[in-house]
Parts: C-alpha cells; structure tokens; sequence
C-alpha cells in the first residue's frame, strides 16, 4: 500500500479501501453507513480497519477518533483534518 501523507483523502478511493477490509461492495458503504450497526463490524476487524487507514494514508488516530470514525463520512473527515494538520 502507497503513503499519501499529504494529499487529501479521495473519499471514492477510501470507500473501496474500507470495503476491501471489511469484505462488501463498495456499493454497500453509504456517506452514513455504520461499519457496527450496518455492516455487523466488530471491534476486532474495526481495529485492522485503523491499521489499515493508518498506513495507507500515513496518520496516527488517538483512542477516541478511533471509536468516532464509524461512517464514510466521519472516517474521511477525519482523515482531511489529519492531512490538514500534517500539512
């Protein structure tokens, strides 16, 4: 996987990422999906999904954003502010 620590996140790029870890269709990771509620994720496979995140987009999420970013959405904003921070 690519470093892109100081791009902003392509969030079309960051849904296919986050359905290859969770193992659906891109189709299926709405802007308002929620990986627990929606897609039956589990704190163990949320965990890879940071990891994942972590180094392919070159951040570091604290133990709160992790437990926040749980929707497309919340996961690219975060992502964003990561990337604004860096920059």
């Amino acid at each position: 996987m690519t470093t892109q620590p100081l791009a902003e996140p392509d969030k079309e790029e960051l849904r296919r990422t986050l359905a290859d870890v969770i193992d659906v269709e891109p189709a299926d990771i709405g802007e308002t999906t929620d990986f627990v509620d929606d897609l039956e994720v589990d704190s163990l496979l949320l965990l890879e999904l940071v990891v994942v995140l972590e180094k392919k987009y070159g951040v570091k999420f604290s133990e709160d954003e992790m437990r926040t970013a749980r929707t497309l959405r919340d996961a690219h904003a975060l992502l964003v502010s990561k990337s604004a921070v860096s920059a």
